[in-house]
């Protein structure tokens, strides 16, 4: 097996088991993450993401297909979660098409593209229907997900000079 296939399927079986650890082990020091709901994080920002969604997920299950090696450093790969949003209880299937850069058997750059307005009305139901595609909703989900991002990362700052 081709090691960027091997680092892959390792980031999403880890992912599979919420083990944000490994998933992590995978990624450089200075790893740039990008997706529709927090934007670009970069370095132990983006790890502390995965830590705070393995750490709040609910009903989780995922599947990863379609590894794709494009040339030496870029890959993508298909893959979907299915859980409970928190805030609203609904259920969510977001699919979500990966594209990465490794380098030295580590991810240096990862992009996660999904139809956020689909993603919407399945978490935040009527709403999401009728306003997930315009700009506002877009804003408002982002924010919220910093927000949380950023009281994840105080909280668990807080505990490490306690």
């Amino acid at each position: 097996m081709n090691r960027n296939t091997a680092v892959i399927e390792n980031f999403y079986s880890a992912f599979q088991r919420l083990d944000y650890r490994t998933m992590n082990s995978c990624y450089s020091d200075d790893i740039m993450f990008n997706d529709p709901v927090f934007g670009v994080l970069q370095g132990d920002v983006a790890k502390s993401m995965w830590e705070m969604l393995c750490k709040s997920a609910k009903d989780f299950t995922l599947t990863y297909s379609n590894i794709l090696l494009l040339d030496d450093e870029y890959a993508t790969c298909n893959w979907t979660a299915r859980y409970t949003f928190s805030k609203t209880k609904r259920p969510v299937i977001n699919q979500i098409k990966a594209h990465m850069r490794l380098i030295d058997g580590e991810i240096v750059e990862h992009t996660d593209q999904f139809d956020l307005w689909k993603w919407s009305r399945q978490a935040l139901g009527f709403p999401g229907l009728l306003f997930g595609w315009s700009g506002y909703i877009k804003n408002k989900v982002a924010i919220a997900a910093r927000k949380n991002l950023e009281e994840f990362i105080a909280a668990k700052n807080a505990l490490v000079t306690e």
